[in-house]
């Protein structure tokens, strides 16, 4: 998947040098190493383009990652999570550049990844939502695994928000002279490519568009999709907008219920000529996302004992190694 966890990443990375290339691996690779991908590799090249922070994207970049590649696209260094990332065969995938000093760790975001995320969309419980008790939500994680368990980067958490991390995330720009101000709502769940290729769409009407995007509260949108939508909170929900490159702005908890005031608001825009309806052209929904999980839930399992599995095994290798240097200097002392 791509999800405001990445977005993150990519926000530190940027911050580290002038300008970021973005590799992507393909489907078969991602299906090889790690297990089935959630978004097609077309979808998430476009994806990843669309985060602000990206000014270049490689299509189809290896999953491991030498200083053939680094030197192929004049990088001087590469950057990862400070989480691990093994092959198939559970080798560190940046090992190479790690060894040769070309390598810069950022902090991973708690409480989101893939995992995580499938997780919800499995379990099918709203434990996730922004009002929910986070205790209520730690007992629906038992078939993914709680972080820190078992290994400190597989497993089921809850995002919490901070003042800091939104305006890491937003523009800070104010609307310009000139400028023609959009307003789109919605509850933008699980952000994809549909809503990205309607935001653009968005974009274009103008030469100098300011797009503000109204994010429905989570009790809004389950009012309306029902089941256990919206997968992500509304906390997650503004991350994941802030982060495109088309928007400027983002109302939280934006209104949804049509009043005899709100058609009247409408209703005026409409004879002026200045209410629009946009055709994104993707047909791409969040209940189509959560189908393709749900189609290869045995498979989705199977990733994350897998993966869960490697990352113990280096785990105990490093714990080994640790004791075996302790007892080193325990008899280099006696």
């Amino acid at each position: 998947m791509v999800h405001y966890g990445h977005s993150n990443q990519l926000r530190q990375a940027k911050a580290m040098g002038d300008y970021l290339i973005v590799g992507v691996h393909t489907d078969s690779e991602i299906a090889k190493h790690k297990g089935p991908p959630v978004f097609t590799q077309a979808e998430r090249y476009k994806m990843v383009r669309a985060i602000k922070w990206v000014d270049e994207v490689v299509e189809g970049a290896p999953y491991v990652t030498t200083l053939q590649t680094l030197d192929k696209y004049n990088c001087d260094f590469c950057v990862h999570g400070d989480d691990i990332t093994l092959t198939v065969d559970g080798k560190d995938t940046y090992e190479e550049v790690k060894k040769s000093g070309r390598y810069r760790e950022c902090k991973r975001t708690q409480g989101v990844s893939t995992t995580d995320l499938v997780g919800r969309m499995l379990l099918m419980t709203k434990a996730h939502h922004s009002n929910i008790d986070s205790s209520d939500y730690q007992k629906h994680t038992d078939n993914f695994g709680k972080v820190g368990t078992k290994t400190p980067w597989t497993g089921v958490s809850q995002f919490l928000q901070t003042s800091q991390k939104i305006i890491q995330f937003a523009s800070g720009q104010e609307p310009q002279p000139g400028d023609t101000i959009i307003y789109v709502a919605g509850a933008f769940d699980l952000f994809h490519i549909g809503h990205v290729d309607f935001l653009e769409a968005v974009h274009k009407l103008s030469e100098k568009p300011y797009i503000i995007v109204g994010l429905h509260f989570d009790q809004e949108v389950n009012r309306y999709k029902g089941k256990n939508y919206p997968i992500m909170n509304v906390h997650e929900r503004t991350l994941s907008v802030l982060a495109c490159r088309h928007v400027s702005e983002v109302v939280i908890g934006a209104p949804f219920a049509v009043t005899k005031d709100l058609l009247e608001h409408f209703k005026e825009p409409r004879r002026k000529g200045i209410l629009r309806t946009v055709d994104s052209g993707n047909s791409l929904t969040t209940d189509a996302i959560v189908q393709r999980i749900i189609k290869n839930r045995l498979l989705f399992e199977a990733r994350n004992q897998k993966k869960e599995a490697k990352e113990i095994a280096v785990i105990q290798a490093m714990k080994r190694q640790e004791e075996e240097k302790t007892k080193e200097r325990s008899q280099a002392v006696l």
